[in-house]
């Protein structure tokens, strides 16, 4: 078991469809970085952030929704009046923003510009201009939450301060019914095994820097470059160097020495410029890393079909004998003997009426299925290698979200799943000319040409 998976089963507990947010929040507090939760209300953001707090041994936990009127003594403490008097300009902040370990600030972006401003500093520097002071801040993590992305441009600095920025949705139809039958969240204790020591984070924080990246994570994070500058998406050198921090940070936890291109999951979070471009980048690390791009199978799909459409040309082709009707009933009859239903007399009929084939040509037919089947089951044992390598990978990973995981093995399952049904539809069609009517007599004949398709 993960040494986190303690703290994100606390985070999770009685929640739906969170465990994107739940890792991208842990993740985040490991790192000392700020997450921001876009999603409508009544989605657990709140309940995540103070979950986040019990997890911190003493951390301090500070929580406003704030408006257009919402002023900073409201954040940043109320002024001291001991200090004015002294002629002072000083805030009391215990128990306020300044103080906490652990914030929640719904409705972030609604704040007005006097108190962006001193959210900036706070966030980037971890520093509060108290006075003539200028104080450290013992923050870990500051949670942000929005219905939407920020619309004034004046709003971006301030947003990019946000280095995960996770979309939240109301649980989806096939999670309803659990939804309305799930117990209430309660506030219970925190287990011990899942809360973490301020000794941990220090020692994983200075380990971090230790861990390398690697060519083919290198290589990733240029095509993913290419795909920032492809779909108009800006993304700031500095953003470029924190998700690089941030993903060594994600190695170190798992006692990694090196990046892996599964902990490149976090790109979506971090490189998006807005919500709707989350899935473009889901995509681009489920195609690279996990490898669930479609497989061009669309030429052996035409193949199969068309050795198919063979085969059922040669069951229907006629008899090469030109025989009257009445000479083929009387042969049925013949066939039958007396009593026989008029069914049956049309039955044989029939099949004395169906073409017959040589032997070369037969041995013909089903050499080109073998063929084929052979070209197919090798597919079939290069994919379900690879099925078999990229859930292993998977699934050995301590943070890759289960939802991802399901998705990815779903893929890969269904992938083998319909290169099997091809190879049996084309078995059934090999047995099939292997089982056309045979005319011994013509054991020279010439072979048919080979079934084409349009590849």
């Amino acid at each position: 078991m993960s040494r986190w998976a303690p703290a994100l089963a606390e985070l999770e507990r009685g929640l739906l469809q969170r465990d994107v947010a739940a890792r991208a929040l842990l993740i985040a507090a490991l790192a000392g970085e700020h997450v921001l939760l876009l999603g409508p209300p009544g989605t657990a953001k709140s309940e995540l952030a103070r979950r986040l707090q019990r997890l911190l041994p003493g951390a301090h936990y500070f929580e406003r929704l704030l408006t257009r009127f919402t002023v900073p003594e409201e954040l940043f403490g109320p002024l001291s009046l001991r200090a004015l008097e002294d002629d002072r300009y000083e805030r009391l902040t215990e128990g306020y923003l300044p103080s906490a370990e652990v914030a929640f600030l719904d409705e972030v972006f609604k704040a007005n510009s006097a108190i962006l401003n001193t959210l900036l500093g706070l966030l980037h520097e971890r520093q509060f201009d108290n006075g003539s002071q200028r104080l450290p801040v013992p923050l870990v993590c500051l949670v942000g939450a929005s219905n939407e992305q920020p619309q004034d441009d004046s709003l971006l600095a301030f947003h990019d301060r946000f280095l995960l920025r996770v979309p939240v949705q109301p649980v989806d139809d096939a999670h309803f019914s659990a939804l309305l039958q799930a117990a209430p969240p309660q506030a219970d204790a925190t287990p011990a095994n899942a809360l973490i020591q301020r000794d941990t984070l220090q020692a994983l924080r200075a380990r971090a820097p230790q861990v390398a990246l690697g060519e083919a994570v290198l290589a990733l994070l240029l095509q993913a470059r290419q795909h920032a500058a492809q779909t108009q998406q800006t993304v700031s050198d500095r953003r470029w160097r924190q998700l690089v921090e941030l993903l060594q940070l994600q190695a170190a936890s798992r006692g990694a020495d090196a990046v892996s291109p599964w902990d490149l999951w976090l790109l979506p979070y971090v490189l998006a410029a807005a919500p709707q471009d989350v899935p473009g980048w889901i995509d681009f690390f489920q195609h690279g890393v996990a490898q669930t791009a479609p497989l061009p199978l669309e030429g052996l799909e035409r193949a199969v079909l068309a050795f198919e459409q063979q085969l059922d040309t040669e069951r229907r082709a006629p008899a090469d004998a030109q025989d009257d009707s009445a000479g083929k009933l009387a042969l049925a009859r013949s066939i039958a003997g007396p009593g026989a239903s008029e069914n049956e007399l049309v039955r044989i009929t029939s099949e004395r009426a169906q073409r017959r084939y040589s032997p070369v040509h037969i041995e013909a037919r089903v050499a080109q299925t073998d063929e084929l089947l052979g070209q197919l089951h090798t597919l079939c044992e290069a994919v379900a290698g690879t099925a078999h390598a990229v859930v292993g990978e998977a699934r050995a990973h301590d943070w890759l979200p289960p939802s991802w995981l399901a998705h990815i093995e779903a893929v890969h399952h269904a992938r083998c799943a319909h290169l099997d049904a091809l190879r049996a539809q084309l078995r059934a069609v090999r047995d099939g000319f292997a089982q056309l009517p045979v005319n011994a007599s013509a054991p020279s004949a010439a072979a048919p040409e080979p079934v084409h398709w349009s590849s």
